[in-house]
């Protein structure tokens, strides 16, 4: 059995204008599952962002918006994610973060892509058949909230 973790973003230094978020996120493991904590004050705040808006500090095309000091946001699909501060020349000294989400909060992947098929034994096709068409579905609709998130 796996428990989520929670990643509190730039150790005891929060998020703040003076963290290597960089090299804090190449020290950590992050699964579906598990929290990003940001703590901040100041005039500081969290944006959910593209990866061209991330390359480019473009805080105008934010996907979610966090602000009040201290928000803890679910990894709840696999992928990259982009965050930057949207405080005016924040972004562009180094107060973004990417992280790429892992499959599962066990650290472990499928071993099948998603929407592949094989017999199970005993013939129990009919059983299977109506599992394959929920983890199909599902898939899908994933598959779409990636593209959303570009």
């Amino acid at each position: 059995m796996a428990f989520a973790k929670d990643h509190f973003v730039g150790g005891s230094d929060g998020w703040s204008q003076s963290g290597d978020y960089l090299t804090w996120a190449s020290a950590e493991t992050f699964n579906v599952g598990d929290n990003l904590v940001f703590n901040y004050g100041g005039s500081h705040g969290v944006n959910v962002v593209s990866k061209n808006d991330y390359d480019n500090c473009n805080t105008g095309n934010a996907l979610r918006v966090y602000t009040g000091g201290n928000n803890s946001i679910p990894l709840s699909s696999a992928g990259d994610m982009y965050f930057v501060c949207p405080t005016l020349n924040h972004c562009d000294t180094g107060m973004k973060l990417a992280i790429k989400v892992q499959g599962s909060s066990s650290g472990t992947t499928p071993s099948a892509p998603s929407g592949t098929k094989s017999m199970p034994p005993n013939g129990a096709a009919g059983t299977f058949g109506s599992m394959t068409k929920v983890v199909v579905g599902f898939s899908v609709v994933l598959a779409s909230m990636f593209a959303f998130m570009g």
